[in-house]
């Protein structure tokens, strides 16, 4: 379960957290929206819940302005709301602990040391990951603890070789830590994940394997808004790897197209998060088949579902939804639940910003039908729909804001 001090007034909005926190500085209105290059209006807006305070780059222009964490704003990480989110959140303190203990004496006892496997613990890395990508904390949080203590004791053992692998192993754990971490709202907790990684990566001595783990450090700093940092991380990376010749190279340049693309257009450069965006799509084309290298999920299906994502976080709805309708009907069945949820989840918002009520509910109805537990625990999507209940109490919505939480 999450450490008391971890969770949140959930009555709250964002918008009344916002106000608190401008409070708590002793600011008028006038002097956050001076501040953060809003209007009064907008301010007073996102403040009386009238307007939806959900779009990643106004959280962090206010978190910069107000000098806080953008999650003291969004009010992450959120208590369980059911069953299912209560048995994703047991292992938080577990994987907290792992995550602290790295680089420490594991102090195996002769049991552990004589099951140390390497294809074994590979096939359980994998088998992890692929929890988390199918949208299942539940099952992402009972296999993880074991998981990395496992790992981190073979690390600890090995030498050679064989700890390079291992080490590349342990890397590959603590990505699907740091995601189910986020996943669950304890950012503090995966951005620590995210140090592991790195660390680990960078024990294994492989060129590759230490790029990508560049790829979720940017994202530590592109999630509060130190986009000169994270930018300068992606173009080292994009320099290192220079012309890409297999495919794991070209899976990888196109990961770091993506995440510029979102760190430009959190930075409102909307003409840099385009040209990176058309780059991203050039390296899918370029690699002609959907990959998982790193677990990075790069190829030409998952390049489509950013091209949705990417006008969401600029605020367009209506570019979002235009390109919606082609990505979705050639969406996988089988391709990741994670993320043919979050597909849906920003047609959802696409839809609120043009004002189509009706065609949001539905997708976040779709969302939470493909990964329920995910949905739910979804910041954006509590956020979107408290601000639709607010203008349109229906019985559908109330119920959907109850397992959400904005009720």
């Amino acid at each position: 379960m999450p450490y008391p001090s971890d969770i949140p007034w959930e009555s709250e909005s964002n918008g009344q957290r916002l106000a608190a926190l401008r409070k708590r500085r002793r600011w008028t209105q006038r002097v956050l929206a001076d501040r953060a290059g809003y209007s009064l209006a907008a301010v007073r807006a996102f403040e009386q819940g009238r307007r939806s305070l959900d779009q990643g780059s106004t959280i962090l222009t206010f978190s910069r302005a107000l000098d806080c964490h953008p999650t003291e704003i969004t009010g992450q990480p959120l208590a369980p709301r059911d069953d299912a989110s209560q048995d994703a959140a047991v292992a938080v303190a577990a994987v907290r602990r792992a995550l602290l203990r790295h680089g420490r004496p594991a102090r195996p006892d002769d049991e552990e040391v004589t099951r140390i496997d390497i294809a074994e613990l590979s096939e359980r890395v994998g088998h992890a990951n692929a929890l988390r990508a199918s949208a299942s904390l539940v099952g992402t949080a009972e296999v993880l603890p074991a998981l990395l203590r496992d790992l981190q004791v073979a690390c600890d053992v090995l030498d050679g070789d064989e700890r390079r692998t291992a080490c590349g192993l342990l890397a590959g754990g603590y990505e699907c830590a740091m995601q189910y971490l986020y996943k669950m709202g304890h950012s503090a907790a995966a951005t620590l994940a995210t140090e592991r990684v790195v660390q680990a990566a960078d024990a294994t001595e492989d060129p590759l394997r230490m790029t990508a783990a560049r790829w979720y450090e940017a994202g530590e700093f592109l999630s509060i808004g130190e986009h000169h940092d994270a930018a300068d991380i992606i173009d080292q990376s994009l320099k290192d790897l220079g012309h890409p010749r297999s495919p794991q190279q070209v899976s990888l340049q196109g990961a770091f197209h993506l995440k510029a693309a979102l760190n430009a257009a959190r930075a409102t450069d909307h003409g840099t998060a385009e040209r990176h965006m058309a780059k991203a799509k050039a390296a899918a084309d370029a690699l002609g088949e959907d990959r998982n290298d790193f677990q990075l999920q790069f190829g030409p299906t998952n390049a489509a579902i950013w091209s949705v994502s990417l006008p969401v976080e600029m605020g367009r709805g209506r570019d979002a939804v235009r390109a919606a309708e082609h990505v979705t009907r050639s969406l996988p069945a089988d391709f990741s639940p994670e993320r043919r949820s979050h597909h849906f989840i920003d047609i959802g918002r696409g839809h609120w910003y043009n004002g189509q009520r009706d065609d949001a509910l539905a997708s976040f109805l779709e969302a939470e039908s493909i990964a329920p537990t995910a949905t739910r625990m979804n910041a954006g999507v509590r956020e979107t729909v408290r601000t639709m209940i607010r203008q349109q109490r229906r019985s559908q919505l109330v119920e959907l804001g109850m397992r959400v939480g904005a009720l």
